[in-house]
């Protein structure tokens, strides 16, 4: 199973209007990274960055001078993410983001069946919250002390460590079939016969004399009917 857990970051929150001018992705297969990720600073192409946006992630317009746009980064983006489930925290947003960019190239809009979103499940399991990243990444115990501002590679790596702690732990990330072995290179996975006998002594009781005597003394007063009559009987 081939999963990207992914990030944007753009020139506003109105989808309509402004654009995305990061994007990154990091790929899991079968819940593991396997260290390929994509990584684009994008130029708006003259849409001006929001004040409260440039606050939360730290680009500037100067910083994308020169960088390519978002027709050029685009079949790169489709060939990374081809045949893989979509996964990010509020996932709407950035969907919505990357469905306006298709859009504007003529690009079919992503089925909402690939796509998983991480904050979504964070709230069924913690509902309680807070389900913020940096909040999820306090709950397990993930180093984001780099995340000064926010940043689509680096806010995807953290959220791939979150999202396997979402779904199990790391544990759950095991896959324990031989097929997905084989499909790790771990080569062929012998069955493994387990059988349990009888102890060849058997354990000493654990109960004194007095206690087994107390405890005949309670089972009398129950009754005749008392179910204890039927098991010290047995």
């Amino acid at each position: 199973m081939r999963e990207i857990i992914f990030d944007t970051e753009t020139t506003g929150l109105d989808s309509r209007d402004d654009r995305v001018i990061e994007l990154g992705g990091v790929e899991l297969v079968n819940r593991f990274p396997t260290g390929r990720t994509f990584h684009h600073y994008i130029n708006p192409q003259g849409r001006a960055i929001h004040a409260e946006a440039q606050a939360v992630h730290g680009i500037s317009a100067a910083d994308l001078a020169g960088k390519p746009t978002f027709a050029e980064i685009v079949e790169e983006w489709l060939g990374f993410t081809e045949g893989a489930k979509l996964v990010a925290h509020n996932a709407t947003f950035d969907i919505g983001f990357l469905n306006v960019e298709f859009g504007r190239l003529g690009h079919p809009v992503i089925d909402n069946g690939r796509v998983v979103d991480t904050l979504a499940l964070a709230r069924r399991k913690h509902p309680m919250g807070p389900n913020s990243l940096d909040a999820l990444c306090r709950r397990y115990g993930i180093d984001n002390a780099r995340r000064t501002k926010h940043g689509a590679l680096l806010d995807s790596e953290l959220l791939a460590e979150v999202y396997i702690e979402l779904i199990g732990g790391k544990q759950a990330a095991l896959i324990l079939d031989s097929g997905a072995a084989q499909a790790n290179g771990a080569g062929d996975v012998a069955d493994i016969d387990i059988s349990i006998g009888a102890r060849p002594i058997a354990l000493p009781p654990r109960l004194t004399e007095a206690e087994r005597a107390a405890h005949a003394g309670l089972v009398a007063t129950l009754g005749e009917k008392a179910l204890w009559l039927k098991v010290m009987a047995g």
